[in-house]
């Protein structure tokens, strides 16, 4: 017989949370110093929230930090000493091909009875676009450091990034992403929900249709809209005439409003201004405030200030989100040189429920 599982909110108490450190040079090129001094600031915020009294009253979860390799473990090291308190985070080597915890990690859950467990799909490079040796290991070696039973769905192609949840059963997701003929052509919805169901307790499933311009996820919901509590979702509106999302942000804003969660209970939706126009080697790149991280203590959100200048957008969006968040600290942190790689700080995160 097959335990039951569900995965958590995000917002519910971790234990730990899993990190990627930029480790290939040849993947990230000039941008890789400055990539990583964006991962430290991240798990600074994370770890010590109240910058002015670090102790241990104060502290987020654990970080457990993935690194590839002799060099950047070095400079994971560099990195750990700058930190008021080392024994916080801990440094894991593994073969990964990139960052993106999200997507090539386990989804940690729980079963009925209060014991931790993981769930992983296959993991196809993101409709084999981007297909890194070891990626496809990566959730079998997290959930193994972390003493969890991992149970694998390898005949459903999907990502944690293209999965939100309320904690209670409710699910958002796109069309575009796991209905993609790079992903699982053969699958329907309903048969999509059901794996759903079976892999993070799903009950509901809202269904948007398309992503941001430039995602190379094919549309990932960390992106689109994310749950602060239970029957409360925040999404983006368009922000300025040349934003490249626009008929996008009023499509998901309108699906949202008319859409019930596992309770039955109509959402409450916030909007918060994209960041407009964020363009990458001239093209529109996939970038969005609400790629956040929620911690035990603050909302780690990102902004792309190196790329849009001084972005007034960014500072409404976290005064927003601090109204509806039940978080001490919140944070807008540079993500730009992340973006170049394709994400942020949702993406290379992903969670450990405290038992």
């Amino acid at each position: 017989m097959i335990t039951p599982r569900r995965q958590p909110a995000e917002w519910s108490p971790h234990e730990a949370v899993w990190i990627g450190w930029p480790s290939a040079a040849d993947l990230w090129g000039d941008d890789l110093g400055p990539a990583r001094a964006e991962v430290e600031d991240f798990i600074r915020a994370i770890l010590f929230p109240n910058a002015n009294k670090p102790g241990p009253d104060e502290r987020g979860e654990r970080v457990n930090l993935l690194v590839r390799g002799a060099k950047a473990r070095a400079a994971a090291e560099i990195m750990r000493a700058r930190l008021p308190d080392t024994d916080v985070l801990s440094i894991h080597e593994a073969p990964m091909g990139d960052i993106w915890l999200r997507d090539t990690g386990p989804i940690f859950a729980r079963t009925e009875g209060g014991s931790l467990v993981a769930s992983a799909f296959r993991f196809n490079g993101w409709g084999g676009k981007y297909q890194l040796p070891d990626d496809d290991r990566i959730a079998d070696i997290m959930a193994a450091s972390a003493g969890v039973r991992l149970r694998r769905f390898d005949d459903f192609v999907g990502e944690g990034g293209a999965l939100e949840t309320d904690g209670e059963g409710t699910f958002i997701t796109t069309r575009q992403c796991l209905l993609n003929k790079n992903r699982n052509p053969s699958l329907s919805e309903k048969e999509i929900e059901e794996v759903l169901a079976a892999a993070l307790g799903a009950e509901k499933v809202i269904w948007l249709d398309e992503g941001l311009a430039g995602d190379h996820t094919d549309g990932h919901v960390d992106n689109l809209a994310r749950f602060v509590a239970p029957g409360k979702v925040v999404c983006m509106r368009p922000n300025g005439d040349d934003d490249p999302n626009r008929s996008v942000l009023a499509a998901i804003e309108q699906r949202l409003r008319v859409a019930q969660d596992a309770k039955g209970r109509k959402l409450e939706i916030i909007t918060v201004p994209s960041p407009g126009r964020v363009d990458i080697d001239g093209a529109p790149a996939a970038a969005s405030h609400l790629n956040f991280y929620i911690s035990n203590h603050a909302l780690i959100m990102p902004c792309y200030g190196r790329l849009t200048g001084v972005n007034d957008a960014a500072l409404e969006a976290l005064e927003i989100l601090e109204g509806h968040m039940d978080r001490g600290h919140l944070f807008a942190i540079d993500s730009s040189h992340l973006l170049t790689g394709g994400g942020s700080f949702h993406c290379i995160s992903q969670q450990q429920p405290k038992i």
